[in-house]
C-alpha cells in the first residue's frame, strides 16, 4: 500500500514536471516596468552629474564674484551668443513637441504621425547639435583660457554629449518606426527614449537660463 502511494506521488510530480520548464518567473515587487524604472534611475544619476558641474558654475557666479573679483561674462572682451542660444533653445523645445506628436500618434494607431514626428524630432535635435558645435568654432575662446570658459564649455559640452546619446536613441526609434515595429499596444520602445529626450530638453532650459540669461 505504501509502495503504491510513493509510486503515485512520483507520477504526480512527473505530470507537473511537464507543465513548466526552466527557472520560475522572477518575483516583481514593483509595479513599475523594469525599462521605465531603469531609465528613471539613470536620469536621477545624470541629474547628480549636472549638479556637480553647476557647483563650479555657482562658485564663480556667487563665491568667486564676492571674494576674488571674478565676474561671469563678458570676460576679456568675450561675450556669449545669447540670441543664437535662444534660437537653439526654441529648436530643442520644438523637438519635444514633435516627439509628443509621435508618441500620441502611435498610441492612436497613426503610423504616419509616428514616422513624421520621429523624423522631425531627429532632424531638430541634429540641427541643435550642429548650431552648438558651430558656436564653439566661432566663439573665440578655449576651455583653458580662463575659469569662466572652462565652466561654460564643461556645462554646455556635457549637455551636448547627452544630446548625442539622445540622437542615437532617436535614430534607432525612427528606423524602427519605418519598419513597423510599434503598435498601439506595444510602444514602450518609443516612450522610454522619449523620456530621456524630454530630460535633455529640460536640462538645456536650465543650462541656457543659468549660463546665458542670468
Amino acid at each position: 500500500m505504501e509502495a503504491a502511494s510513493i509510486a503515485a506521488g512520483h507520477a504526480h510530480e512527473g505530470d507537473h514536471g511537464h507543465d513548466h520548464h526552466g527557472p520560475p518567473a522572477a518575483n516583481r515587487s514593483s509595479r513599475v516596468e523594469p525599462a521605465l524604472l531603469g531609465m528613471m534611475l539613470f536620469i536621477i544619476s545624470e541629474i547628480m552629474v549636472f549638479g556637480a558641474f553647476f557647483t563650479a558654475y555657482f562658485f564663480i557666479r556667487v563665491v568667486g564674484h564676492g571674494y576674488h573679483g571674478q565676474h561671469w561674462f563678458p570676460v576679456d572682451g568675450h561675450k556669449l551668443p545669447v540670441a543664437v542660444a535662444g534660437f537653439n533653445t526654441a529648436i530643442l523645445v520644438s523637438s519635444s513637441l514633435t516627439l509628443h506628436w509621435a508618441q500620441t500618434s502611435i498610441k492612436n494607431g497613426n503610423r504616419f504621425g509616428l514616422q513624421a514626428g520621429m523624423s522631425a524630432t531627429f532632424l531638430l535635435g541634429l540641427t541643435f547639435l550642429f548650431i552648438q558645435i558651430n558656436e564653439y568654432v566661432h566663439i573665440g575662446m578655449k576651455p583653458q583660457d580662463f575659469a569662466q570658459a572652462t565652466v561654460f564649455f564643461s556645462l554646455t559640452g556635457l549637455h551636448g554629449a547627452h544630446v548625442t546619446i539622445g540622437l542615437i536613441l532617436l535614430g534607432m526609434v525612427t528606423v524602427r518606426s519605418f519598419r513597423g515595429h510599434f503598435s498601439p499596444e506595444e510602444h514602450h520602445g518609443v516612450e522610454i527614449p522619449g523620456i530621456y529626450w524630454h530630460f535633455v530638453d529640460v536640462m538645456w532650459i536650465v543650462v541656457y537660463t543659468s549660463v546665458y540669461v542670468l
